[in-house]
């Protein structure tokens, strides 16, 4: 088993409460002296590293939405007569396959990874070879018919998106078109920052989100608050757990 290198991190001391999720960084020093400011968002570099997204995320910040996210799943679904064994799921923003292997341990029939970065789909077979069934890479936000069809042969009837909403990291357009791949009556679970679901957000993935729980299109069964991560000032982020059963396609206005 080939062994994952430690990096040496540091986290700066600032406040970056009141700025831009997209500004925020770590310091990555390197053997040869070089500090090196990498950004949360710039996932292409982190995943290029091995073990590097599990040590700043995981290992520093305490993310926990996979395995929350999952084990919530399982249990909502064993309450409503259902089972995570029996679903066939997309993985939507999968990244390197951090909720896959979750949703692994509890053997879902098939398993299949969507992102719109090849460095990811690279990070995951060299990573965690055999949790995914298949991965696509391709933008959903502009319609690739190949892309569309491939998946649509699966036949999902369950959507994961886990901490992938929010901050363009996947356009509305995206999202709105995984959603509307799974089966009718199927799976929807995904996690979204507490502040998107505030009345004062009227941003168009705040919208479309409160447009979809509001009963058209989902059967929502469960929502919670959680701890998604801590901050870089070791602050808790709080973020919504949803999960629900899709009724309806959204149309495409």
């Amino acid at each position: 088993m080939t062994k994952i290198p430690r990096h040496r991190i540091r986290l700066p001391q600032l406040d970056f409460s009141r700025e831009r999720e997209s500004d925020v960084y770590f310091v990555l020093d390197h053997e040869d002296g070089r500090a090196e400011h990498i950004r949360f968002h710039d996932y292409d570099r982190i995943y290029n590293l091995p073990g590097l997204y599990e040590q700043i995320f995981y290992e520093r910040l305490k993310c926990d939405s996979p395995r929350f996210l999952a084990l919530r799943m399982h249990e909502v679904l064993a309450a409503a007569g259902d089972d995570l064994n029996r679903q066939r799921v997309l993985d939507f923003g999968a990244g390197n396959g951090m909720m896959g292997e979750e949703l692994a341990h509890y053997g879902v029939s098939r398993l299949v990874g969507a992102d719109i970065s090849e460095a990811a789909k690279d990070a995951l077979w060299r990573d965690r070879p055999g949790v995914y069934d298949a991965y696509y890479v391709g933008d959903l936000s502009r319609h690739d018919d190949d892309l569309m069809t491939a998946l649509g042969g699966w036949d999902f009837n369950c959507l994961t998106t886990i901490a992938a909403l929010g901050y363009d990291d996947i356009p509305v357009a995206a999202f709105h078109r995984a959603f509307n791949l799974i089966a009718d009556g199927g799976w929807i679970g995904f996690n979204i920052k507490e502040t998107f679901l505030g009345q004062s957000d009227e941003s168009g993935l705040a919208l479309f989100i409160k447009r979809l729980v509001a009963g058209e299109f989902l059967q929502l069964y469960h929502l919670e608050r959680y701890r998604h991560r801590i901050s870089i000032e070791g602050n808790p982020l709080h973020y919504c757990a949803v999960i629900g059963r899709k009724l309806a396609s959204m149309p495409d206005e």
